[in-house]
């Protein structure tokens, strides 16, 4: 659907730059995303795409923006692919603003994306950014580039992660509870959690660390009966009693990767529950990994990942034991906060990017105001009408534009209308 140009008699060329840009974008089909419809990834990239797509495979992640593992394209006139949204803004570097375009170059400086999960995601973490050029300069076959990722999950569906390690009290009562982990790293490293005090922060670190990475570092052979040995164990006292949430998962775990160190490494971290519109941020060096779900993420642009299990991918157990914060502690859930009618902003602490959501009842209206940097705009439900200075169309579910800076959006919605925005973060682009 071609968007219509409103052409002023004054500045032409103006109006033309604020246009609202259709966009063409990347699927990835990695084997834990959900299979063809019950996939939210297929059914945003059926009705965005105009090729015939394959509904037996899994569709995992659609990708929206300029970085070159799924770069977007500009929709021409007759609705084929154009030119890649990267090139438009090195031709149009105006479209970024000028705080965006001094501190981080002719590129958009977030990458957004849909993520429909059907199985876990591999234990991972991302790189800050001094890491990020050593290994991107030591191995730029497998970290692509050599930024940072932190980024944000908000939940669509009720979403399921690990994320972070638990508090020391509940570490603790693993360590008892849990047998296997002792069989693995050794009774004297496993006791020294009973030794120390949350006040020491660094001694905290030090030990968490040490039992981490001896567990991560286990041997196949060693780790495939220990796995096994902790799977009877469940089996049998599940009989007997009520398995916690944690147990129940990791014996889900298991069935997806049989004989996998991250199975156990599992009761290390917070076993996080999202619902519908909440949200968690992660910065560099935290360990996560998402379970199931269907979710809108944000990051910085980067596909920086470095992986320790629950994956068949290549690993780098020692790169990410070494590399990890080791906070412990739960994670914050952000709710998001109302900005104005029926918009409702998610604001992490990273200048790249932040998440608007509308929820737009049928007949309704609002606006989202200009701002000085450039937006991705995503439909998830319904139909409306959205207007600029520049250019008015109708929009329905699976629709993806790119929004130049300082360009006010009037929406108006004919069915309940659902869209996301991910944006520079407003506390950087109004910083003094």
């Amino acid at each position: 659907m071609e968007i219509v140009t409103v052409v002023k008699a004054n500045g032409g060329c103006e109006a033309d730059r604020r246009r609202l840009r259709r966009l063409r974008c990347s699927v990835k089909d990695y084997d834990w995303g959900k299979i063809g419809s019950d996939s939210l990834v297929y059914r945003v990239y059926a009705a965005n795409s105009d090729v015939q797509i394959d509904p037996t495979r899994p569709y995992a992640e659609l990708w929206m923006g300029t970085h070159e593992s799924g770069p977007s394209y500009l929709e021409d006139a007759d609705g084929s692919n154009g030119v890649t949204l990267r090139s438009w803004i090195a031709e149009n570097p105006k479209s970024l603003g000028n705080r965006v375009l001094e501190k981080w170059g002719c590129d958009l400086p977030f990458l957004f994306k849909v993520l429909s999960v059907a199985r876990a995601l591999s234990i991972q973490a991302h790189p800050d950014k001094k890491l990020a050029k050593k290994m991107h300069k030591a191995h730029p076959n497998l970290y692509k580039d050599d930024n940072h990722k932190p980024e944000m999950a908000l939940a669509y569906t009720q979403f399921e992660a690990l994320c972070g390690f638990i508090p020391l009290q509940e570490l603790k009562s693993v360590i008892r509870a849990i047998p296997e982990i002792e069989e693995l790293v050794g009774s004297e490293e496993a006791n020294q959690v009973f030794c120390i005090s949350e006040h020491d922060e660094e001694k905290v670190k030090s030990v968490v660390r040490t039992i981490f990475t001896l567990l991560m570092s286990a041997d196949p052979d060693t780790t495939k009966k220990i796995v096994f040995k902790l799977k009877r164990r469940l089996h049998l006292e599940s009989q007997e009693r009520q398995l916690t949430d944690k147990e129940r998962l990791v014996l889900k775990l298991e069935k997806q990767y049989p004989n996998d160190i991250g199975v156990i490494s599992a009761f290390f971290f917070n076993y996080v529950k999202l619902n519908p519109g909440e949200a968690l941020y992660l910065g560099a060096n935290e360990p996560h990994a998402y379970l199931f779900g269907e979710c809108i993420e944000v990051m910085a642009t980067s596909d920086n990942v470095v992986r320790a299990g629950l994956t068949s991918k290549p690993l780098d157990i020692q790169s990410l034991c070494s590399m990890l914060s080791y906070k412990l502690g739960y994670p914050e859930i952000l709710k998001g906060s109302r900005i104005r009618p029926y918009i409702t902003r998610y604001l992490p602490p990273f200048e790249e990017f932040e998440v608007d959501l509308c929820d737009l009842p049928s007949g309704a209206s609002t606006v989202f105001p200009s701002v000085p940097g450039p937006s991705l705009l995503l439909v998830l439900q319904g139909e409306g009408r959205m207007s600029t200075e520049a250019s008015a169309d109708g929009i329905s579910m699976g629709d993806v534009l790119f929004v130049p800076a300082d360009t006010e959006i009037h929406l108006r919605s004919s069915s309940d209308l659902k869209l996301y925005r991910a944006g520079v973060n407003s506390r950087f682009l109004y910083s003094l």
